[in-house]
């Protein structure tokens, strides 16, 4: 039965262009992340901030889409936490 309902999720394109478009954000982030590092330039630092900051508000609002779309219309999806919940820079 999980397989039907897994099927049921790739053949939706609003939720698969949710959920590439978070594994975009999430290579955007590490980028920004990885600028961020290399930077010394005092104006390139306070760019790369913004950058930063601009992109984890969409990360955290694509996200928030996702589960709020699963919640209306995939309603008797089990509640577990899945990969794509957790930050992908968190270091554990």
């Amino acid at each position: 039965m999980l397989h039907v309902f897994q099927t049921e999720k790739t053949n939706d394109k609003h939720y698969t262009l949710l959920m590439n478009d978070l594994h975009q954000t999430a290579r955007d982030l590490q980028d920004a992340y990885d600028n961020l590092g290399n930077a010394t330039d005092p104006d390139l630092i306070d760019c790369y901030i913004y950058e930063l900051n601009s992109v984890q508000m969409r990360y955290k609002f694509l996200l928030a889409s996702i589960k709020s779309y699963e919640n209306k219309f995939f309603p008797t999806k089990a509640k577990t936490e899945d990969s794509y919940t957790k930050n992908p820079l968190d270091v554990s």
